[in-house]
């Protein structure tokens, strides 16, 4: 069927468009589907005369052009959590290097850290993975690892634990240990 059949576009004058976008009963019903009763939308139309009176456009840029914006590379660059559950797969049998943050909601110097962690993830974005366990939801974890003090920072290669770092340290600290397991 048409795309024309499917979304129509009416304006009218100085109002607003309306987006409709319908299916036949008759195409639902050679399907053996529901039919749609439709999903309609309602935009703003500008004019000439609506111009003056519209507060959004009183600033330098008065149009706006749709964009498509691609959070893949966002995805990658950020910090994800890790569980027991999911820490043999995410940590252990990683491909490359690891960093973990254990923390914890209640801790100060964990909310401190988190914003430098976060850019590290960014910085090594596909180098090394970042992630961040909560120590009161995933106990297991913590106690295999002896972490006594948050937040604390261990370091993985091939599933094996190679470094760890305690205390909300200086970025340049947790900076240097990365470039050192990546033979920067």
């Amino acid at each position: 069927m048409a795309v024309e059949h499917c979304l129509q576009l009416s304006t009218t004058p100085n109002v607003r468009a309306t987006v409709a976008l319908n299916s036949h009963k008759q195409v639902g019903a050679k399907c053996g589907m529901p039919s749609f009763q439709g999903l309609k939308r309602s935009f703003p139309v500008l004019s000439s005369s609506s111009i003056a009176t519209t507060h959004l456009l009183s600033s330098p840029r008065q149009t706006r052009k749709p964009s498509i914006v691609c959070k893949a590379s966002e995805a990658v660059d950020q910090v994800l959590n890790v569980n027991d559950s999911s820490w043999k797969e995410l940590v252990l049998e990683s491909t490359i290097p690891v960093l973990v943050d254990f923390w914890a909601p209640w801790c100060g110097p964990c909310k401190i850290i988190s914003p430098t962690i976060d850019e590290l993830a960014k910085e090594y974005g596909g180098k090394i993975a970042v992630f961040k366990l909560n120590t009161d939801e995933s106990p297991n974890v913590a106690t295999q690892y002896n972490i006594r003090s948050i937040p604390t920072f261990l370091f993985f290669k091939n599933g094996e634990r190679i470094d760890s770092v305690i205390g909300a340290v200086p970025k340049t600290t947790l900076t240097d240990k990365i470039d050192k397991y990546l033979g920067l």
